[in-house]
């Protein structure tokens, strides 16, 4: 085990399910992306494919043809790095062609290294400066609110981002407000850019912090469907408060090689032989 393949479970959860099918084509379309582009944040994005999956297969409320719909619910994706699991998602569900992943980060791509607002169609925020994402949900959620809308809004953050000092701050005026209409998915893949969240700035105990600042907080897994379309499918968990979600996760799931190795945070360069290893190890 190499120094970047870490102790990274500091929470015990259920060993997950298996991949099926539908998560393994999304994985596949990220290594494809990346085989074009030869660069990404790969693991970022793996860990949290079922996360994205979940909200639009089950419990988000969109019109792919109608993306600025003004009574749909937004996905914010405040961990921008990982995108290349939610453009697989927005391509799967018909916001652009599947075939725009491969121009992932190509000179006249939509689709580059974070997602931008107003030239990705379903992407509702500019993000990738760490931090911002649930600030800018949270003036959604109220805005909805405000405007007399049944809008739902949900961020997905990473257990590294949450460092950022902007997350609390942002965690006590959702409280403050009530914005029970806001959800907080926190990819808790234990693991960031240089090493595990334990060494770099522990976190634990991570849920008694959530339901410190007013927060409805409960432990899932990150990869069982069930477990989070049972989850989500309940939000808003108890009135008046605004939800946040432990998704404990993997990082690089569902390529054994790469899970849990803090050196595939992002390749600048990826060899074809590294290309061939990612998508062997995704056959059925």
């Amino acid at each position: 085990m190499s120094t970047a393949q870490l102790s990274v479970n500091p929470v015990p959860v259920a060993v997950s399910p298996p991949l099926d099918e539908r998560s393994l084509h999304l994985r596949r379309s990220c290594v494809a992306a990346m085989e074009s582009a030869g660069r990404g944040h790969l693991s970022s994005a793996l860990s949290l494919i079922e996360l994205v999956r979940v909200l639009y297969d089950d419990v988000m409320r969109f019109r792919p043809t109608e993306p600025r719909w003004a009574d749909r619910d937004r996905c914010i994706l405040s961990k921008g790095h990982g995108c290349l699991g939610l453009f697989a998602v927005l391509a799967d569900k018909g916001f652009f062609p599947e075939s725009e992943m491969l121009t992932y980060c190509g000179r006249d791509s939509m689709l580059g290294g974070h997602p931008e607002w107003g030239k990705v169609p379903g992407v509702e925020a500019s993000t990738g400066a760490l931090g911002h994402g649930l600030a800018i949900g949270i003036g959604m959620a109220h805005a909805a609110r405000i405007q007399g809308r049944d809008s739902r809004v949900f961020v997905i953050t990473g257990d590294g981002e949450i460092n950022e000092g902007s997350i609390w701050e942002g965690a006590m005026a959702a409280s403050q407000h009530g914005l029970d209409n806001l959800t907080v998915l926190v990819d808790r893949n234990k693991l960031q850019s240089y090493g595990s969240t334990s060494e770099v700035q522990d976190l634990e105990p991570l849920a008694d912090k959530w339901r410190s600042f007013g927060f409805y907080c409960e432990d899932v897994d990150g990869h069982d469907m069930d477990d989070l379309r049972q989850a989500l499918g309940a939000v808003p968990r108890e009135p008046g408060k605004p939800t946040a979600l432990i998704c404990h996760t993997v990082k690089g799931k569902g390529i054994a090689h790469i899970e849990h190795d803090a050196t595939w945070h992002h390749k600048s360069r990826i060899s074809e032989d590294e290309v061939a290893a990612l998508y062997k190890a995704l056959e059925q």
